[in-house]
């Protein structure tokens, strides 16, 4: 991991919000909820509505420290279409080089989804900042637990797709370096105190999980 601003917003607290279907009205209020719960990282998919307004709208309302970024980005143009909207964080389904490539062109933070080592280190090769491990679900702490043991710190694996509080530490204590947290978190139709209380549930899972890795160490 070596883009400065991810590796900073990831030592506060490694949660990525997925916020999946946001609209521009509601992201202000969203984003609050989440930078007062400890999050610093913050996706908007790319086939919400206007995500590159609510993009806008959040780096517009929150500290410079919370980088707001995009996720589901399939085409290599679209980052900088991101970037012109205060986006700093490209967030992918799949490992495309091309993407990979495009995003740290332009200086962005870069985190593709991988299945196997085989793309994991395809990505890293790309220049990849961050891997994500989609779909975890699938995957499981089993799967994480392996490849630690030929993806050393600093190199990030940040498991999504599925992660609730009550998983989150089995992941955590095989390796996890972050989430990427989806409708577990927010789905359309939630208000942004109930975006909140999510969060702080999240937040809390996180610190209990690291806390006792600390411990233990």
């Amino acid at each position: 991991m070596n883009h400065t601003g991810l590796q900073t917003a990831m030592a506060h607290c490694g949660l990525i919000a997925i916020l999946r279907g946001i609209q521009p009205h509601e992201a202000e209020d969203i984003g609050n909820e989440l930078y007062a719960a400890g999050f610093r990282l913050i996706e908007v998919p790319l086939n919400s509505p206007d995500p590159l307004a609510s993009i806008r709208a959040m780096r517009a309302a929150l500290p410079t420290d919370c980088l707001i970024g995009a996720g589901t980005v399939l085409d290599p143009d679209d980052c900088a279409r991101v970037q012109d909207a205060g986006g700093e964080l490209i967030v992918m389904p799949h490992s495309d080089a091309a993407v990979i490539r495009a995003a740290k062109t332009l200086g962005m933070a870069s985190c593709p989804g991988v299945a196997t080592p085989t793309e994991a280190f395809a990505a890293l090769a790309a220049g990849a900042d961050v891997l994500k491990m989609f779909p975890a679900e699938q995957l499981g702490p089993n799967v994480l637990r392996a490849w630690r043991a030929v993806m050393r710190p600093p190199i990030a694996l940040v498991p999504v797709g599925g992660i609730t509080p009550d998983n989150l530490s089995d992941f955590a204590r095989a390796g996890a370096s972050g989430f990427g947290l989806g409708s577990a978190l927010y789905k359309p139709g939630l208000t942004a105190t109930e975006v909140g209380q999510n969060a702080r549930a999240f937040a809390a899972a996180w610190q209990r999980a690291y806390s006792a890795q600390e411990t233990q160490a």
